[in-house]
């Protein structure tokens, strides 16, 4: 078995703006006549897509909604998003991700962001932060019907990178996985993946007792020693329930 592909989530991974994301469903929900209760949006939202986190948080308040107006509060969501990127000066990128993207590229390996955020987002962060060109395949909240923890969008990117590389004859226990989630991690296990867990959003200890590899920084993460890994021998699933 070897490492062909590095799957990037991408909120708590590539960027730093779950406090961004909070502060816009609270205004969302605001104009909805609702509130954001304390904890609630780390409790539903984070891993999750940005329609299913809209969607419990709207539930939970008795309010069913259209999957169309969810499209249309995503949208808004969205264009709030941009314009408070718009409002910062440098991104808040993980530090240790141009190296870690170097490292990849530098021993062919093929990129992809699978990500319940909708593909605006993504790709807003993307070209601003000039990493566009590296993520050919890109795997959207708003592309999928499911959300993690169900491994969907870790399946699809496998498909995608196969068709954008036909020679690669890609298998999802071929691809490494980096996340900061449960969820995320619960989605790549059922994958069969092979999963990195940095300690940008729980806590190390949480992480090292459901992951193949902890770190609680990006620039940790030995990418040879991980690939050595793989070529030895036949990996199996993570090491543990989240």
């Amino acid at each position: 078995m070897s490492l062909k592909a590095v799957l990037f989530d991408f909120n708590g991974i590539i960027i730093h703006d779950e406090p961004i994301h909070e502060q816009i469903t609270e205004q969302i929900l605001l104009e909805e006549n609702l509130t954001l209760k304390p904890g609630e949006y780390r409790r539903i939202c984070l891993g999750r897509s940005g329609r299913t986190c809209l969607r419990d948080l709207l539930a939970s308040r008795g309010r069913v909604v259209s999957e169309t107006y969810l499209t249309d509060l995503l949208n808004r969501k969205a264009l709030m998003y941009a314009l408070q990127l718009e409002k910062i000066e440098k991104l808040p990128l993980y530090p240790g991700l141009d190296d870690l993207i170097f490292q990849v590229r530098s021993r062919n390996l093929k990129l992809a962001v699978v990500s319940g955020a909708i593909r605006k987002e993504i790709e807003l962060v993307l070209y601003r932060s000039n990493l566009a060109e590296y993520f050919k395949v890109i795997v959207a909240g708003d592309e999928i019907t499911t959300s993690k923890p169900e491994p969907d969008g870790y399946l699809l990117a496998v498909q995608r990178l196969n068709q954008e590389y036909p020679d690669l004859n890609l298998q999802p226990q071929e691809c490494l996985v980096i996340e900061d989630t449960l969820a995320g991690i619960q989605a790549a296990k059922r994958a069969l993946m092979q999963v990195v867990g940095v300690a940008n959003t729980y806590p190390f200890h949480m992480l090292q007792r459901c992951c193949n590899w902890s770190v609680d920084y990006l620039n940790q993460l030995e990418l040879e020693r991980v690939q050595e890994v793989f070529s030895q021998k036949e990996l199996q699933g993570g090491t543990g329930e989240c």
